[in-house]
């Protein structure tokens, strides 16, 4: 059986990745941050989570990424009634209130901007790990 993942994060930055999983690592968090690097594979990977019945308590979504951004794979995750329920955060480099308008009209949780130091990725992480527990 697969590991529970308790947040699915998609993202084409490699980079974004790394900092964000040593964020969880300083607050004492592993192994509940499940990585994929576009909106096609956020989906597949639901459509494994939902098979092993173990679905993300949480999904962020990148806004700007290849073959799926983060908008299209709200709007087909908010679609789907296997998984709508879970919340999703978009997290951007940049705020675009036309994009933000439109990700919280498709049922996003929150539009949130990506930080700029370590410390306020770790908030990030506390956060995202915070509202898994809710």
């Amino acid at each position: 059986m697969a590991p529970t993942i308790k947040i699915l994060l998609a993202d084409d930055d490699k980079e974004d990745q790394l900092i964000l999983s040593d964020a969880f690592e300083q607050i004492g968090i592993t192994n509940v941050v499940h990585f994929v690097d576009n909106g096609e594979h956020a989906l597949v990977q639901l459509e494994k989570c939902f098979e092993d019945d173990v679905l993300p308590r949480l999904i962020i979504l990148d806004l700007n990424m290849p073959r799926m951004n983060g908008t299209q794979t709200l709007r087909l995750v908010k679609q789907d009634d296997r998984f709508k329920h879970i919340p999703i955060i978009i997290y951007s480099t940049s705020l675009n209130n036309i994009e933000k308008d439109e990700c919280i009209r498709l049922g996003a949780h929150s539009y949130i901007i990506k930080p700029l130091t370590f410390s306020e990725y770790v908030k990030s992480a506390e956060f995202f790990y915070n509202l898994c527990l809710e």
